[in-house]
C-alpha cells in the first residue's frame, strides 16, 4: 500500500474514535446507550443489521463461492420476499408490543428463569464466536492487502479490537449504527471499485461467463437429497430462510434494533431496508467473483500462487485489491474490509453488554445504584468483551474449509436452537421449562453433529468435502427441537397436569 492508503485507512479509523466521542458526550443514561432511547431512524437501524449481521460473510466468502465453487449459494436472494413476510407478519407484532432491552427477559414471562438464562448464555456463546470468526478472516485479509506474512494476524486483530472497542464503549448504539453506515458505503464502493477496475482492465464486460466453468465450478443442482451435496438452490433458499428468521426472532442483535425504533411501522422499514440492501450488495459481490474468475482466466500469470484457481479463490478478491487497485482506490477498499471487522466486533459487544447487565446483573438485584455508575459498568464490560474476542479469534484458524463453509460451522452453530426457544415460549401453549431443555439439547447436538460431520464421519475422498452439507444444518437443527420439543413438552404438561 501507498501513503496515502494508510492515511485513508488511518483518516477513518479515528474518525469512528471521534464519533464515539460525539455520541458518548450527550449520554446520560444506560437506555441511551443501549438502545438509543427507542427512537432512532429505521433506514439507520435497516444499514446497521445488514452491516452487522453480513458485512465481513458478504464481502470475503461471497466472491470467493463464486470463485471456487460457482453461481449457486447466489439463489438464496429469492427467499428474502418470504423472509420479510415472515418477519413483520409474525414476529414483529409479538415482539414490538414488549418493550425489552433484552430479548431474554421475553423467555422468563412464559418458561421461567432457566430458560432466560439458557437463552442468554447460548447468545453469548454464539456471539462471541461470531465476532471472533469474522475479525480473524478479516484480519487474513487485510494481512495479504497489505503484503504481510499470517504471522501478523494477530496484531492487526489487536488494532482493529482497539478502534471498535474505543468507539463502542463510548458511543453506544447510536455510534455503532452511525459507523455501520459508513461501514456500509465503504463496503459496498471498495466492491464498485473492484469492478469497474476489472472492467476497465479489460476493455468491457469479457469477464462475465456465458456458460458454466466445469473446470473451476462443482456441479449444482436444483435439488437432492443426497446430503454430501454442497450447495442446492433449495439448500440455499432454506437454509438463508431459517438463518434469517432465526436470527430475527432469537439474536439480541437483531431484537435490540427493533426495540431501538419508534414503533411495529419504523421497524418493518428497517427490515425492508436491511433486506434491500443485502441484496443489492450480495449480488453486487456476486458480480465480483465473476469479474475476478474472467480476470484471472484471462490473466493466469497474476495468480497469487501456481495452483488451480479453485484452491485459492478466497486469496482472489484481496490479493487483487492489493496488487491490481491503483493508489487511493486500495486505501479505500482496504479501509471497507477494516470497517467490515469493526462492524463486526461493535454491534456484538453492545448487544452482549446489554444481555450480561440485563440477564444477569441486573436479574440477579446487582443493578447501579444511579445512572452514572450503570452507564460507566456498562462500557467498562463492552472493554472487557472485546478483549476477550481479539484473544479468542485466534482459535478459529484451526477450524477447516472455505470462508463460507466455516461461517456456518461456527457462527450459525446455535442460531436455529436459541430461535426455537423463542418458538416454544411465544407460540406454543403447553410448552414447559422442561420440554424446552429436551428440545434446545437434541437441536444443538445435531446441529454439531452435521457441521463437524467430517470429523465424526470422515471428510469425502473424492471431494475433500463434509459428508454431511453445512446446508443441512438449519432445517435439521429446526426439525430435530421442534418435533422432539412438541412431543417432550406434551408428555410433561400431562405430568404437571396429572400432579
Amino acid at each position: 500500500m501507498a501513503t496515502i492508503d494508510w492515511i485513508i485507512l488511518f483518516a477513518y479509523a479515528f474518525s469512528t474514535i471521534g464519533l464515539g466521542w460525539y455520541f458518548g458526550r450527550k449520554q446520560e443514561s444506560a437506555d441511551e446507550y443501549f438502545v438509543g432511547s427507542g427512537k432512532m431512524n429505521p433506514i439507520l437501524i435497516g444499514v446497521s443489521l445488514f452491516a452487522t449481521l453480513l458485512s465481513t460473510i458478504s464481502y470475503l466468502a461471497l466472491p470467493g463461492e463464486v470463485v471456487g465453487k460457482g453461481p449457486i449459494f447466489l439463489t438464496n436472494y429469492l427467499a428474502y420476499p418470504l423472509i420479510y413476510l415472515f418477519i413483520t407478519m409474525v414476529l414483529l407484532p409479538v415482539y414490538m408490543r414488549q418493550r425489552v432491552t433484552s430479548a431474554y427477559e421475553l423467555l422468563e414471562h412464559r418458561l421461567g428463569l432457566s430458560i432466560r438464562l439458557l437463552g442468554a448464555t447460548m447468545f453469548l456463546l454464539m456471539r462471541l464466536v461470531w465476532m471472533s470468526l469474522l475479525v480473524y478472516l478479516t484480519a487474513k485479509a487485510i494481512a495479504t492487502m497489505i503484503g504481510v506474512g499470517d504471522e501478523m494476524v494477530p496484531w492487526i486483530v489487536l488494532v482493529t479490537g482497539v478502534f471498535a472497542i474505543t468507539y463502542t464503549s463510548l458511543g453506544g448504539l447510536s455510534a455503532v449504527v452511525i459507523t455501520d453506515l459508513m461501514q456500509t458505503v465503504l463496503l459496498y464502493g471498495g466492491a464498485l471499485l473492484v469492478l469497474g477496475t476489472i472492467t476497465w482492465n479489460m476493455g468491457g464486460f469479457g469477464w462475465f461467463p456465458t456458460q458454466w466453468q466445469s473446470e473451476v465450478w462443482d456441479r449444482q443442482q436444483i435439488f437432492s437429497l443426497d446430503p454430501a451435496t454442497r450447495v442446492t438452490v433449495f439448500g440455499s433458499m432454506l437454509s438463508v430462510f431459517l438463518w434469517t428468521v432465526a436470527t430475527a426472532a432469537g439474536d439480541q442483535v437483531s431484537v435490540q434494533r427493533y426495540m431501538a425504533t419508534e414503533d411495529a411501522t419504523a421497524a418493518k422499514r428497517a427490515i425492508a431496508i436491511q433486506l434491500t440492501v443485502a441484496v443489492v450488495v450480495g449480488i453486487t459481490l456476486g458480480l465480483v467473483g465473476f469479474a475476478l474468475l474472467g480476470y484471472y482466466q484471462a490473466n493466469p500469470d497474476f495468480l497469487p500462487r501456481a495452483t488451480t484457481l479453485r484452491l485459492q479463490a478466497d486469496e482472489l478478491f484481496p490479493y487483487f485489491i492489493a496488487n491490481r487497485l491503483p493508489p487511493i482506490v486500495t486505501g479505500l477498499v482496504v479501509s471497507g474490509l477494516f470497517a467490515a471487522a469493526m462492524s463486526s466486533i461493535d454491534s456484538g459487544v453492545n448487544s452482549i453488554t446489554a444481555v450480561v447487565m440485563t440477564d444477569f446483573l441486573e436479574r440477579f438485584g446487582l443493578k447501579p445504584q444511579s445512572e452514572a455508575k450503570h452507564l460507566m459498568y456498562a462500557r467498562l464490560l463492552a472493554v472487557a468483551i472485546g478483549a476477550i474476542v481479539v484473544m479468542a479469534s485466534s482459535l478459529i484458524e484451526h477450524i477447516p474449509g472455505n470462508f463460507m463453509a466455516i461461517t456456518n460451522k461456527t457462527a450459525n452453530l446455535l442460531t436455529v436452537p436459541i430461535a426455537l426457544l423463542f418458538f416454544f415460549a411465544l407460540f406454543v401453549p403447553i410448552s414447559n421449562a422442561i420440554g424446552v431443555w429436551i428440545a434446545t439439547i437434541a437441536s444443538v447436538g445435531v446441529a454439531v453433529l452435521i457441521a463437524f460431520s467430517g470429523l465424526f464421519f470422515g471428510m469425502n475422498p473424492e471431494t475433500g468435502n463434509d459428508p454431511i452439507s453445512f446446508q443441512w444444518i438449519a432445517p435439521c437443527a429446526l426439525l430435530t427441537g421442534v418435533v422432539v420439543g412438541l412431543i417432550a413438552c406434551k408428555l410433561f404438561h400431562r405430568a404437571e397436569t396429572a400432579g
